[in-house]
């Protein structure tokens, strides 16, 4: 390919002419050059169709050639398509025509290219939320839908509950994640529903909207696992947190009432305890005390009786060794007892054989005799 009359830029193949020793007549879009030489295409285009065969050596513009230059890329394609990246919250799977030979963990790896091997990659380290008997009706987390076939729930006391919760899970084993389930999430909302469905029909519903919420969490959260465990489903349930436990909305003024007058008999029995736990032991006390004050009068009794049997006993003794002394002796302590409180004065009748009487003051001693204790 040439180009005639000068070519696109209108000088004779670039040769200055005689008139033009400054550079030649330069159009306005002439370009400039170091040596003030215009470009060549033709000798451009030879250049280039000889370092094409000086690349490629061989029959210039062979079919043959090409083809085979095209099967060499397509191929390096194909195994450069084995290079994957495998995240920190994932774990890489590589299948051999469909069989599990390894698994891999963080960062690029190879694998040969499909259909050889392939990978998958399943997120192991992200937890999974499961919502039952409500849904999501906005951006305020209070504003939830209740969901009447998830949420109902019959307890053992035949009275009707309505139950939402989630169930929070991760995967566990990667293999028996992908190849032993379907759906996971279907599998664990199902095991989830029977589970607490279970639990609740074991249940009266006064515990169940009190004090048995966490039980009820812990107890589901251990048979969900037993359930998927059995299934060989690779997943653990880290958590079933109950978000609202009510009576169905259709009864719940009528429940309300009988939760009122539960709450007054519950009042009105530990009223009754605490008059109970106040008048039995009272009682108890007194009867322990009377009890005590028996046996003592028992004791003082036997004791007193026993003192006077010892007594007698020696009066008894000392009676037979001095009859005389001893009843004298007797005679005096039992005139003692009589007298002892009597206003008279008893006189010897050996004093007024004299013929004298002595004149005393009687009534200062029987006055002196009533004061003294």
């Amino acid at each position: 390919m040439s180009w005639n009359n000068g070519g696109p830029w209108g000088n004779n193949g670039g040769n200055n002419s005689p008139n033009n020793s400054s550079g030649g007549n330069r159009g306005p879009n002439r370009p400039m050059g170091n040596n003030n030489q215009d470009p060549d295409i033709d000798e451009w285009l030879r250049k280039s169709r000889e370092q094409i065969r000086q690349a490629f050596p061989g029959n210039q513009g062979s079919p043959r050639r090409l083809i085979s230059i095209g099967i060499v890329a397509i191929i390096l394609l194909w195994l450069a398509s084995g290079f994957y990246q495998v995240s920190t919250n994932q774990i890489g799977v590589v299948l051999r025509f469909g069989q599990v030979v390894r698994t891999e963990q963080a960062g690029l790896r190879y694998h040969l290219p499909e259909p050889i091997e392939m990978v998958l990659l399943p997120d192991v380290k992200s937890i999974h939320q499961i919502k039952i008997g409500f849904r999501d009706t906005g951006n305020d987390s209070d504003s939830n839908l209740s969901v009447d076939g998830e949420s109902r729930m019959l307890t053992g006391d035949e009275n009707i509950v309505d139950i939402g919760f989630s169930v929070f899970w991760s995967v566990k084993n990667p293999e028996d994640y992908l190849f032993n389930m379907r759906n996971p999430d279907l599998t664990v909302r199902l095991a989830s529903e029977s589970a607490i469905r279970e639990i609740v029909g074991r249940m009266q519903i006064q515990p169940i909207l009190t004090e048995k919420r966490s039980e009820i969490e812990r107890e589901t959260t251990a048979l969900v696992q037993a359930m998927l465990d059995e299934y060989k489903a690779g997943i653990v349930v880290t958590q079933v947190q109950l978000l609202n436990v009510t009576p169905p909305l259709p009864v719940v003024d009528a429940f309300n009432d009988v939760q009122r007058a539960r709450a007054d008999g519950e009042r009105l029995r530990n009223e009754a305890e605490a008059y109970r736990n106040d008048i039995i032991p009272r009682a108890r006390g007194e009867a322990a005390k009377m009890l005590q004050e028996a046996e003592g009068y028992h004791d003082q009794v036997i004791s007193f009786a026993k003192g006077d049997a010892a007594r007698f006993e020696s009066v008894l003794a000392a009676y037979q060794q001095a009859r005389e002394v001893t009843a004298t002796r007797l005679y005096f302590e039992a005139m003692e007892n009589v007298l002892k409180n009597a206003n008279k004065v008893l006189i010897d009748p050996a004093i007024s054989k004299g013929g004298a009487m002595p004149i005393l003051p009687l009534q200062d001693f029987v006055r002196n005799r009533a004061s003294t204790p």
